[in-house]
């Protein structure tokens, strides 16, 4: 369900659009590649010329391949439009330093330790931000097909995730019920 009709009216100012495409790899592993771009909706004047309306203010790529284990084994940004070009572009290698991280355990915190502040693009961070869920996604079906086959032992990684998955509620109840817990209050 959409959000109701603002009730006042208002003028689009920025947009900010995400995509993460996510690729299943001939060699076992998967490659997410995230993209993010920031529009304005309005002209401006900038130090070189006008900035125009729908014009990318930001466009950057970030590629990162994880294995089984969600670890980052390779990835690479790149900067299709940045506001200080070549200037914010230099930071680009530096997301190497992404591989040997690992999607699941604290990555946030890891980037945000990394790359915070002049150590790396705010920017290129943020888009880093989504890469697990995103990841998570992508696994999804061969963890659907792993359980089929009776090779997940493990208890679901995404049980207490979230208020819906919580291991005392209804959902884990409903959908692992292995590894529901009886809410205290029901012993």
């Amino acid at each position: 369900m959409p959000l109701p009709a603002p009730e006042v009216e208002r003028e689009a100012l920025h947009t900010r659009t995400l995509r993460v495409d996510a690729y299943a790899r001939a060699d076992g592993q998967w490659d997410l590649e995230a993209e993010l771009i920031d529009v304005k909706h309005y002209d401006f004047e900038r130090r070189h010329g006008t900035h125009y309306a729908g014009d990318p203010v930001h466009h950057m790529h970030l590629r990162i391949t994880f294995d089984e284990s969600f670890t980052i084994t390779a990835a690479q940004a790149a900067y299709d439009a940045a506001p200080y070009a070549q200037h914010c572009m230099a930071i680009e290698p530096a997301y190497e330093g992404l591989v040997g991280m690992n999607l699941l355990k604290r990555f946030r915190d890891v980037v945000r330790r990394q790359y915070g502040r002049a150590a790396g693009c705010s920017h290129m961070t943020e888009l880093s931000y989504i890469l697990p869920t995103v990841a998570i996604q992508a696994l999804s079906n061969k963890r659907r097909e792993d359980r089929k086959a009776g090779e997940d032992t493990q208890r679901p990684f995404q049980i207490g995730g979230c208020h819906a998955l919580r291991e005392d509620g209804p959902v884990v109840k409903e959908f692992y019920p292995k590894w529901y817990v009886t809410p205290v209050t029901e012993s």
